[in-house]
């Protein structure tokens, strides 16, 4: 069962100064710019050869080592460097394909190509363009800070934004307050003017609600949750009836 919209209807009148947005799987297709990087990387290293036995295989392999990393990641388990080095080697391990050259070669080549793929959620052009002006637009991502703005170049998505804040910026990770607080200020904007847009619960939705700050559930997938939000939308488009 999913708890939504907790504001009332005297609520829905708030006067917001600023809107911050979440990058990857909110703006940024991270599944489709994942999955067309990694075609390429298992023709390109004839992973087939090495024992790979097919594609989709590979794939979930990533898909599950990766989700499980960057939870880690996110909640300060492990830095940078750890997420780097062993997200090829845990997924090349369950095939008996690993090597220390290959998960190097995987991890440059992935790290190169991806984030210049230009792949945005459903109506992300249209949503921006429409609140552009009416807003300043901020990005808050844990991302690492030179791939964010590679990807947001490759999509055409700077030119909507007056912000980038990455973790290394701020110096913390969401879900952390003080991430929400150096958005804040860049906007010169307190926590009721602004409103947080994101798809994860814990780091997005989490993190905005700790700061004060009214928050958008990005849900395209319908998961269910018991999580209270302030709103939950399925598709960006619905933005238009809150913003």
């Amino acid at each position: 069962m999913n708890i939504k919209n907790m504001q009332t209807a005297g609520d829905m009148g708030k006067s917001y100064k600023c809107v911050l947005f979440d990058l990857d799987h909110t703006l940024w297709d991270y599944e489709t710019n994942s999955r067309e990087t990694l075609e390429e990387l298992y023709g390109t290293h004839a992973l087939a050869a090495r024992g790979v036995t097919d594609f989709e295989s590979f794939m979930a392999s990533f898909r599950a080592v990766n989700l499980a990393l960057w939870d880690l990641y996110d909640t300060g388990r492990i830095d940078t460097e750890t997420l780097r080095r062993e997200r090829f080697k845990q997924v090349l391990e369950p095939f008996g394909a690993y090597s220390e050259a290959l998960v190097a070669d995987l991890n440059r080549d992935y790290l190169a190509i991806c984030p210049q793929k230009p792949n945005l959620m459903p109506h992300a052009h249209d949503i921006l363009a429409y609140l552009h002006g009416r807003y300043t637009l901020s990005i808050v991502t844990n991302g690492f800070d030179e791939m964010q703005h590679t990807k947001m170049r490759a999509a055409g998505l700077h030119r909507y934004f007056n912000h980038v804040v990455t973790s290394q910026t701020a110096g913390c990770k969401k879900p952390a307050r003080g991430i929400f607080d150096f958005a804040l200020r860049s906007n010169a904007a307190l926590c009721h003017e602004a409103i947080m847009i994101g798809d994860n619960l814990v780091t997005d939705i989490g993190g905005a609600r700790d700061a004060a700050i009214d928050h958008v559930f990005f849900n395209p997938e319908k998961n269910s949750h018991q999580t209270v939000v302030t709103h939950e939308i399925t598709c960006l488009s619905e933005l238009r009836q809150i913003l």
